[in-house]
């Protein structure tokens, strides 16, 4: 989770310090995205294999299209895969991280339904829209991350667990 947030945070990052990118600037970035979320989500393992190639494809889709268009198409096209997976990963699943994955699939699945209402607009504007999207996903993956680990920190008997001073034992559980 975290590799994921850390991939779509710098990619947000590029986006919005970016002021006029050329379309090579746009395939490039959008390709280079959706390859690393590729490998960020088949690291996690949570999804079923074929949404990293999906994704993956849209990635190489956007790198050999180098047009505003087939960015667009391609980065659409993956973001929609992911995002109706990720929200259907999310309503079978009964774990801590089931409303995460039902949140950051609508956040997938807008940026894509977002992205060919803004292809006649250039570059600039698809950066931006699929930019604002990789950013609120980062932020929602870096907190569900740091949540759990933080969690999982607690569960052990970590320091996050210990009582405050003078408070009973059963205040702590």
């Amino acid at each position: 989770m975290l590799i994921r947030s850390t991939v779509a945070l710098v990619f947000g990052a590029v986006t919005i310090f970016w002021a006029s990118p050329s379309v090579n600037v746009l395939a490039w970035a959008v390709g280079l995205y959706l390859l690393a979320t590729a490998a960020a989500v088949w690291m996690s393992r949570a999804l079923p294999v074929a949404v990293p190639v999906v994704v993956a494809l849209g990635g190489i889709g956007a790198l050999v299209t180098q047009s505003d268009q087939g960015v667009a198409l391609s980065a659409m096209f993956a973001l929609l895969v992911l995002g109706l997976l990720e929200f259907v990963h999310g309503l079978r699943k009964r774990d801590p991280l089931a409303r995460d994955w039902l949140v950051s699939g609508v956040i997938a699945v807008g940026t894509a339904v977002l992205l060919p209402f803004f292809t006649s607009l250039g570059a600039h504007a698809l950066l931006g829209v699929a930019g604002g999207g990789a950013i609120i996903s980062g932020v929602l993956w870096i907190l569900s991350g740091l949540t759990l680990r933080h969690e999982a920190r607690t569960a052990v008997g970590g320091p996050a667990q210990a009582a405050a001073p003078g408070a009973s034992p059963e205040a702590v559980n």
